[in-house]
């Protein structure tokens, strides 16, 4: 049989907050992260606005030592950080550099959706171009190589089971959770920390605002800029920062005494093909059905049963299609559809990070019970207007919610769903 998921720990460094707390208090309130970003006029991008994360070079020294940061730049700071909080959020203590022992039945999958072009366009093509190599320092491979996030997270906490990082765009985020949660379903791990992660970076949002798909008529409105659902939707708002999960079989999490914040049910991706309308910067929208139909079949549910649908909603001309997506898969008409957000609308588009922060909104709502609102959308699209009563624009109590779904959608026209439950106990 397989094992039983649940969350027992999370970490987050959002835009709008870092921590639980006060992230769930910025979700409640409807809190944009989204900032005027002065280096963006000054390299004369369209959009000057962006989510991330305050105060974080003062966080990240409040967590680690100067031998450590020097191994750490934005992305894997962020990661860190989030790590951490998640670790001794499930009750956790780290490890001593000193301590030999290793956790066995511990893994890492922590990814992002572009990595360390920050520290490759600032310091590796700068100083190898002035013929400089030796300058950079025996630490700059850590902070440039794929799996950096994991390996720095592994050591950390010593971590010895599978460590790794993903990366597939926009989904990345949701997709390390969904495999983590197959591992530990299969027996190979009794828990994992899993979730996402990006840089804050002119570098790294350089290419989307070449491609004008990032918002560029609210530069002087920053916290009006990300508007999903919206009629006057002007594309995403670039955002960054990270949040980890730590996933655990429920037999070890009951048996050490842990508190279970929700249980992973089902979970599935896949890809459109780009074929059937999908391309590499739109998704199929039958792979994007037959993948919410997969992870509410692995659920073992009733599509009925979905409450609430926290989605992809990137502010562009795909929200439409997606709320119509959902609406499909599930077979439920504007009458009967399950509430659905954009988490988006406060954080911005954080591209690796995304799937985990938004992961992270949904996990306390259902632990909670209430619904974050969508703001920017009081002009909702046409083509969606009916299901207008169905997406929060006030923070709403829902004491009764139980199932809520995750969508990430991305480039390359990849698709991931995870269907999280609250715990009741049983």
């Amino acid at each position: 049989m397989k094992k039983r998921v649940v969350i027992t720990g999370m970490g987050v460094a959002a835009p709008n907050a870092h921590g639980l707390d006060n992230y769930e208090q910025a979700l409640r309130a409807g809190l944009s992260g989204i900032r005027f970003i002065p280096k963006l006029q000054e390299l004369n991008f369209g959009c000057q606005i962006a989510g991330i994360p305050e105060n974080f070079e003062e966080i990240r020294r409040r967590y680690f030592d100067r031998e450590k940061l020097m191994s750490i730049n934005d992305n894997i700071g962020f990661a860190s950080v989030s790590a951490v909080d998640a670790w001794k959020d499930a009750g956790f203590n780290l490890l001593d550099d000193g301590d030999d022992n290793v956790d066995w039945d511990t893994g890492v999958i922590a990814g992002s959706g572009i990595g360390g072009m920050d520290t490759i366009a600032t310091m590796v093509v700068p100083q190898i171009n002035d013929g400089k190599v030796r300058r950079m320092g025996s630490r700059i491979v850590e902070q440039v190589m794929g799996s950096g996030t994991s390996a720095r997270i592994s050591g950390l906490i010593g971590a010895g089971n599978q460590v790794t990082s993903n990366s597939s765009a926009c989904s990345t985020g949701n997709e390390a959770v969904i495999e983590a949660m197959w591992r530990i379903r299969m027996g190979l791990a009794k828990r994992m920390v899993a979730g996402g992660s990006e840089g804050a970076s002119p570098y790294i949002w350089g290419g989307f605002d070449a491609m004008r798909v990032i918002c560029r008529k609210f530069n002087d409105n920053p916290a009006a800029g990300s508007r999903p659902m919206s009629a006057s939707a002007a594309g995403f708002v670039p955002g960054s920062g990270a949040a980890m999960l730590v996933l655990e079989d429920l037999e070890t999490a009951l048996a050490r005494g842990a508190r279970i914040y929700a249980e992973i049910i089902g979970g599935y991706v896949n890809c459109g093909g780009q074929r059937m309308g999908g391309s590499m910067t739109a998704p199929n929208p039958e792979g994007v059905r037959r993948c919410i139909r997969a992870a509410i079949a692995d659920a073992g549910i009733s599509p009925a049963e979905i409450d609430a649908i926290n989605g992809h909603l990137t502010a562009t001309y795909a929200d439409p299609h997606e709320v119509k997506s959902w609406a499909a898969a599930l077979g439920r008409t504007p009458d009967n559809f399950p509430y659905i957000q954009a988490t988006k609308s406060l954080v911005g588009h954080c591209l690796g990070a995304a799937g985990a922060i938004e992961c992270v909104a949904s996990i306390l709502e259902l632990y909670k019970g209430f619904l974050h609102p969508s703001i920017n959308c009081e002009d909702i699209h046409p083509e969606i207007a009916e299901y207008a009563p169905k997406i929060p624009q006030k923070c709403m109590d829902f004491p009764d919610l139980k199932i809520i779904a995750k969508a990430g959608f991305g480039f390359g026209d990849v698709n991931s769903c995870i269907i999280f439950k609250k715990w009741e106990g049983k």
